[in-house]
C-alpha cells in the first residue's frame, strides 16, 4: 500500500493538470481557422444539402415516428459558402453567417452546426492582417450579447458564451465565461460590470468572480471589488445586489457622512418607495450627534393628459450647544410645498391648480440641510390653491374658489384668505340687435354682475394654526353691477361711459367711544349683519393720432412714424355721510368737548365707504416711435421695422372738488428697445409741480414760485434684464420646465442669477450640466464654437420726495456659464451694490465631466454664508449613491 502512494499521487496530479488544461483551453478566445475554399469538397447550395441529407440514411425508416427534437424551423445563410460534411454530420457556414431558430438569432464569421449533438458553434474569423473580425452576435427576446465565441444547444436551449458583452438598463456587462440556463437566467464567471460607455476600457468597473445575471431585473454577485482605472480600491462587499429594471423600483438611499457645528452627522439617508407608475415617495432623514435631526418626505405624481404635481414636507429640530450649558437653545422649523398643474385637455370647463409654499419664516435662513441661495434671498412666501368652473349658457357663469396665503419672512406676518369665492356673469347687451353688429350709444349698453366673498385672516408665525388665529378673522362679501356703453363721436373719437353700483356685506362692525378715565378710544365689536351701498360714474374719450416723416427709399432710415394715443377721463364719487357716526371727547389742548367722526365699517374687510365727495379729470398720453430702415439682407424686398420708443406714457389727474393740491404728480413710464425681443430698458418717474415747506411736506404753492424748477422729480427708476447665450447666434432655443426646477418651486428664480442650489438633499435630483450637450463625434475639442450663457439684471432707484436727493438702490447682478472644453464648465453668479459699495451674494461653480463620473465644486468665497461643497459621483442614476462629498457649511453664529 505504501509503495502505491507515489503512483497514486502522480496520477492525481496529472488528472488535475489535465482538467485544468482543458478548462484553460476552453476559456481561450482563439477562433477556428477556416480556409477560404475546400478544393476536395466543393461548396453546395441549399437544395444539394437537403438532397444529401435525404440520401445519407440507407436504412429503411421505422413506421414509428421518432420524437421531434427541434421545436421550430432552423434557417441559415452565409456569404461565402455553406459546406455539409456527411461524415461528421456537421454543416459549416462561412463569412457573414446567420442562423435563425425561433426568436433566437446568431450572426458570426463562422458557424458550425452539429446535427448529431443539436448544437451550434459560432466564432469570428481572421482577416488578411490577422485581426479577429465578425465576432458572434447572439440575439434573443430583444436582448443582445456580443461574445468572442458561442456554443448553443438547440434541444436544451443552454449555451456557453466566452467574453460576452451585453447592456442592460444603464449597466454594461462583460463576462469571461457565461453559462446560459434559459432566456432569463445567466451564470457568469470573472465578470466586470460598469456604466461606462467603453466596456473594454472603462474608467471604473465592479469585478466579481461569480454572478447570477437576470436580464432586465438584477445582478447578484459574491465578493465584489470596485476598480478605478484598473486599480483595485478598498471598496469591497462580501456580496452585491444591483437592480437593473428600467422601471421605478423601491430601494434604500445611502446617507452621506459629514461634520458641522451640530456634530458629526449622517445626512439624507432613507428609502424610496416606487408606489406605482403614477406616484412615488422619497423619505429622507438626517441625524447629528448633538441630537439635532430633520425629516423630509417628497412625492411626485402624474397622470398623462390629466395632471401632474409634487408634494414635499420638511421638518427639523435644532439643538444649539449641549443640554445643561447656559447657551443651550432649541428650535423647530418646517416647510410645506405643493405644486399641482392640470392638463388643459383634461376638462375644458373646470380647472384645479395649486402652488403652496408655507412654513416657518426662518426656515430658509436657519435650516441645517439647506444651501439654496435662490430661496434664502427671497423675503416672501406665497401660496394659492384654486378651483374654477365655467357654466355654459347665455349668459355664461364663472365660479372660482381659492385659498391664498402670503407670508413676510422678515416681519413674520401672515395674511391668509380661507377661502375666496368669486362669481361673475358674462356681459349682457339687452338692446343689441338679434342680427348684425352693435352700433351707437343705445345698442352698446351692457351690464355685468360679480360677487366676491372671502374670509381673511391676519396672524403671525407664533399664532399660526392656533385658536387665536381665527379670533380676529374678517368675513365679507361685495356685489358689483357695472353698466357701460361706448360709441364713436365725429368718426375719430372713441367715447365710453359707465356707472358702477356696489353693495358690501359684513358680519361684524366696530363701535367706538372715548374713555375719559383711561384717556383712550375704546373699540367694541358688534356681531351681526350690516351692509352699505356705494355708486360712482365715469367717462372717457380718446383717439389715435398718426404722424409720418419720410426720408426717401435710398436712405438708411427711410421713414419715422409717431403714434400718439391721448385720452381724457372724468370720474365722480359721491360722499356717503350716512354711514358715519360721532363720539365726544375732550380736547386736552383747549379742554373743550369736540366731536370725532368715525365709521362703524372701519376695520372691516373692505373698509369704510368714502365720505368725501370727489370729482376729478384725468389725462394720459401714450407715445410709440417706430422707424423703417433698409434691411441688411440684399434679398429682402421690404424695409425692416424697428421700435425706437415703446409705450412712453404721461398721466396725471386734477381734483375739481379739492381745495388744495388739486393736481396729482405727473407719472412717466416707458421702455427703450435695444435688442429686439431680448433687451428693453424700462424707466419711470414722477414729477410734482408743488413745493415743499421746511418740514418737507407738500404745500399749495408751485415749486417754480418757491425758487425751484417747474417740476420736481420725486422718484425715478431704471432697470433692465438681459439673457442671451451662444444658442441665440445659432438659432437654438433653450427648453426649460419651471415645474421641475427645485429653486423655482421653493419661491426663488428659475434661473441661476442668484446662484444654483447646493442643497445636499437635492443631489439625487441634480441635473448633469453636460447631459443635454450635443457632442461632436469627430472631435473632442471645440474649434471655434464655445457654448456659453449670460444673464444681466440692472436696477437703479432714485428718491427725492422729501429732499433726500439720494439713490436708494443701485445694483448690477450677473450670472454666466461657459464650457471651456467639452469636459470643463465654469460658472459664476454675483453682483455689485453701488450704494453700499460691496459685492452681493457671490457663488463660483466648477464642473468636470469624467465620462462615467461627474465632479462639481461650488464655492461661496465671502459673506456670512461663506461655504463650499465638493461632490464626485457616478452619473448613472442606478449608482448615484456611490459618491464622495465634502462640504463646509456656513457658520450660523455669524
Amino acid at each position: 500500500m505504501q509503495t502505491n502512494i507515489p503512483n497514486t499521487l502522480f496520477c492525481l496530479v496529472c488528472t488535475l493538470l489535465f482538467s485544468f488544461a482543458l478548462q484553460a483551453q476552453e476559456g481561450q478566445n482563439n477562433s477556428i481557422p477556416v480556409k477560404a475554399k475546400d478544393t476536395v469538397v466543393p461548396a453546395m447550395n441549399t437544395e444539394e444539402i437537403n438532397l444529401a441529407l435525404q440520401q445519407k440514411d440507407t436504412v429503411v425508416k421505422d413506421s414509428v415516428r421518432p420524437p421531434q427534437l427541434l421545436t421550430d424551423v432552423v434557417s441559415y445563410t452565409a456569404s461565402d459558402y455553406m459546406r455539409l460534411s456527411p461524415r461528421e454530420n456537421k454543416m459549416y457556414l462561412y463569412n457573414k453567417a446567420k442562423v435563425v431558430y425561433g426568436d433566437m438569432t446568431i450572426e458570426a464569421g463562422l458557424i458550425v452546426i452539429d446535427n448529431a449533438k443539436n448544437e451550434v458553434f459560432a466564432y469570428g474569423i481572421t482577416d488578411s492582417t490577422g485581426t479577429y473580425i465578425q465576432t458572434p452576435i447572439f440575439t434573443q427576446a430583444q436582448k443582445t450579447i456580443e461574445p468572442d465565441s458561442i456554443r448553443f444547444n438547440f434541444k436544451s436551449e443552454r449555451a456557453l458564451v466566452y467574453n460576452s458583452r451585453t447592456q442592460e438598463s444603464e449597466f454594461r456587462v462583460k463576462g469571461q465565461v457565461t453559462k446560459r440556463e434559459n432566456d432569463s437566467v445567466y451564470f457568469m464567471k470573472n465578470v466586470r460590470f460598469t456604466t461606462s460607455e467603453d466596456i473594454d476600457n472603462p474608467e471604473y468597473y465592479f469585478y466579481a468572480r461569480k454572478i447570477k445575471f437576470v436580464p432586465g431585473k438584477k445582478i447578484v454577485s459574491g465578493l465584489v471589488n470596485m476598480y478605478i482605472a484598473d486599480v483595485p480600491t478598498p471598496l469591497a462587499l462580501p456580496f452585491g445586489y444591483f437592480p437593473m429594471t428600467e422601471e421605478h423600483t423601491s430601494g434604500f438611499v445611502i446617507p452621506s457622512f459629514g461634520d458641522s457645528q451640530f456634530g458629526y452627522n449622517l445626512q439624507n439617508g432613507g428609502y424610496y418607495f416606487a408606489i406605482s407608475d403614477y406616484v412615488d415617495l422619497m423619505a429622507l432623514g438626517s441625524y447629528y450627534t448633538n441630537g439635532s435631526y430633520n425629516m423630509e418626505f417628497t412625492s411626485n405624481y402624474a397622470l398623462r393628459y390629466r395632471f401632474r404635481g409634487n408634494f414635499s414636507f420638511r421638518y427639523e429640530k435644532q439643538f444649539n450647544s449641549q443640554r445643561g450649558f447656559p447657551d443651550f437653545s432649541e428650535r423647530s422649523n418646517y416647510n410645506i410645498r405643493w405644486s399641482h398643474n392640470q392638463d388643459a385637455k383634461a376638462n375644458p370647463s373646470s380647472r384645479f391648480s395649486a402652488s403652496v409654499n408655507l412654513g416657518s419664516s426662518q426656515y430658509y435662513q436657519e435650516t441645517i440641510n439647506q444651501s439654496n441661495t435662490g430661496n434664502f434671498l427671497n423675503n416672501t412666501l406665497s401660496s394659492s390653491v384654486s378651483y374654477s368652473k365655467t357654466f355654459p349658457g347665455e349668459p355664461g357663469i364663472n365660479l372660482s374658489l381659492a385659498a391664498r396665503h402670503s407670508q413676510n419672512t422678515r416681519t413674520q406676518s401672515i395674511n391668509m384668505s380661507l377661502p375666496t369665492m368669486q362669481l361673475s356673469m358674462s356681459r349682457i347687451y339687452p338692446f343689441a340687435p338679434k342680427v348684425g353688429a352693435k352700433k351707437g350709444l343705445f345698442e352698446n349698453i351692457n351690464l355685468q354682475y360679480s360677487l366676491r366673498s372671502e374670509n381673511q385672516i391676519q396672524t403671525t408665525d407664533s399664532l399660526f394654526f392656533k385658536p387665536e388665529m381665527f379670533r380676529d378673522a374678517r368675513f365679507g362679501a361685495q356685489h358689483s353691477i357695472p353698466i357701460s356703453t361706448n360709441f364713436k363721436l365725429f368718426k375719430y373719437l372713441s367715447v365710453s361711459t359707465g356707472a358702477n353700483y356696489e353693495e358690501t356685506w359684513v358680519t361684524k362692525t366696530y363701535q367706538q367711544s372715548f374713555n375719559e378715565v383711561e384717556n383712550r378710544v375704546v373699540r367694541d365689536t358688534v356681531n351681526g349683519f350690516e351692509a352699505y351701498r356705494t355708486y360712482n360714474f365715469n367717462a372717457s374719450i380718446g383717439t389715435t393720432i398718426y404722424g409720418m416723416k419720410s426720408f426717401g427709399k435710398d436712405k438708411k432710415i427711410q421713414a419715422i412714424r409717431h403714434v400718439m394715443r391721448p385720452s381724457i377721463s372724468y370720474g365722480i364719487n359721491p360722499g356717503f355721510d350716512q354711514y358715519y357716526d360721532t363720539y365726544e371727547r375732550t380736547n386736552p389742548a383747549t379742554n373743550q368737548i369736540e366731536l370725532v367722526d368715525y365709521s362703524r365699517f372701519e376695520g372691516t374687510l373692505y373698509g369704510a365707504p368714502g365720505r368725501n365727495f370727489s370729482s376729478s379729470i384725468g389725462f394720459s398720453l401714450s407715445n410709440t416711435l417706430e422707424a423703417k430702415v433698409r434691411s441688411n439682407d440684399s434679398t429682402a424686398t421690404e424695409p425692416k421695422k424697428i421700435t425706437l420708443l415703446n409705450n412712453f406714457s404721461l398721466s396725471t389727474s386734477y381734483n375739481l372738488a379739492g381745495d388744495s393740491l388739486q393736481l396729482s404728480p405727473i407719472a412717466l413710464r416707458g421702455s427703450i428697445p435695444i435688442i429686439d425681443k431680448k433687451l428693453d430698458i424700462n424707466f419711470g418717474g414722477n414729477l410734482d409741480i408743488y413745493a415743499l415747506n421746511n418740514n418737507n411736506r407738500r404745500i399749495n404753492k408751485l415749486n417754480i414760485e418757491n425758487g425751484g424748477s417747474l417740476f420736481r422729480l420725486t422718484n425715478g427708476s431704471v432697470n433692465f434684464g438681459y439673457s442671451f447665450s451662444s444658442k441665440d447666434f445659432e438659432g437654438g432655443q433653450k427648453d426649460t420646465d419651471e415645474m421641475d426646477n427645485e429653486t423655482f418651486r421653493n419661491g426663488g428664480r428659475p434661473d441661476d442669477l442668484f446662484g444654483k442650489s447646493t442643497d445636499p438633499s437635492d443631489n439625487y435630483k441634480e441635473e448633469d450640466p453636460f447631459e443635454k450637450k450635443e457632442k461632436n463625434p469627430n472631435s473632442d475639442w471645440y474649434h471655434y464654437k464655445i457654448p456659453w450663457d449670460l444673464r444681466l439684471a440692472y436696477s437703479l432707484n432714485y428718491s427725492n420726495n422729501a429732499r433726500q436727493d439720494q439713490i436708494s438702490a443701485h445694483s448690477l447682478m450677473f450670472s454666466g456659464n461657459v464650457e471651456l472644453s467639452p469636459k470643463w464648465q465654469i460658472g459664476v453668479s454675483s453682483g455689485y451694490d453701488l450704494v453700499n459699495q460691496g459685492f452681493t451674494f457671490t457663488q463660483l461653480r466648477f464642473a468636470r465631466d469624467l465620462n462615467s463620473w461627474i465632479m462639481s465644486f461650488n464655492w461661496v468665497p465671502f459673506s456670512n454664508r461663506k461655504s463650499w461643497n465638493f461632490l464626485i459621483r457616478i452619473k448613472a442614476s442606478v449608482l448615484s449613491d456611490i459618491k464622495y462629498e465634502k462640504r463646509r457649511v456656513r457658520d450660523r453664529q455669524l
